[in-house]
């Protein structure tokens, strides 16, 4: 489901408050009926957001869902994710728009248990993680515009090509071992990190 994030976002960033965030105590959700929210966040906020994840420009966002009680105490959360980005161009750094259209599922489980031993097998519900104390539904749309990035974005006219580069006594590293998990892996460090603090917005 992972895939590598945008190259120019900057994990340090994440040690401050999240550019977007609307946090909900999974032990104050309702298990009657579902938690609505709809996040249209301010131009101050995409701002910050692109900031945040290394974008040029985010004209616009919005994150539509609700966070539903489902059997065993479990909550799904399921929105929509629209959004426009502006990514520089990997080769001219030119502004490259993108739309972004997806819709998002997270399954958050009371009873997980964490697989074991080196080569533990994948869960087949690759949506389903652990319960945490806060479900920031803000951090969840951050995470899945990083996710839904172009990998590539390339100006109209731009030559393709690809970076070669060599450590010392390092085998060389090319494009695609140039764009880690770094920033998903930041978000989901805040996400995990903002389980003290957060109430329900």
């Amino acid at each position: 489901m992972k895939k590598p994030a945008t190259p120019g976002f900057v994990p340090e960033a994440m040690s401050a408050p999240p550019a977007l965030s609307q946090p909900f105590r999974s032990g104050a959700l309702s298990m009657r009926k579902p938690t609505r929210f709809d996040l249209t966040p301010d131009a101050a906020t995409r701002k910050a957001a692109a900031v945040e994840l290394g974008l040029i420009s985010v004209p616009a966002l919005r994150f539509k869902g609700e966070i539903r009680p489902a059997p065993n105490r479990d909550f799904v959360l399921e929105a929509h994710l629209t959004a426009i980005v502006e990514q520089p161009c990997g080769v001219t750094l030119a502004p490259v728009r993108a739309e972004i259209r997806e819709t998002v599922r997270r399954r958050y489980v009371s009873d997980w248990v964490e697989p074991q031993g080196d080569e533990a097998e994948m869960p087949e519900d690759d949506t389903a993680e652990a319960m945490p104390e806060v479900i920031d539904a803000g951090l969840v749309a951050l995470e899945a515009l990083v996710l839904s990035l172009p990998l590539y974005p390339r100006a109209a006219g731009a030559e393709l090509g690809e970076i070669v580069a060599t450590p010392p006594g390092a085998a060389p590293l090319r494009d695609e071992d140039l764009r880690p998990f770094a920033s998903l892996a930041a978000l989901k460090d805040k996400m995990g990190g903002g389980t003290e603090g957060g109430t329900e917005g």
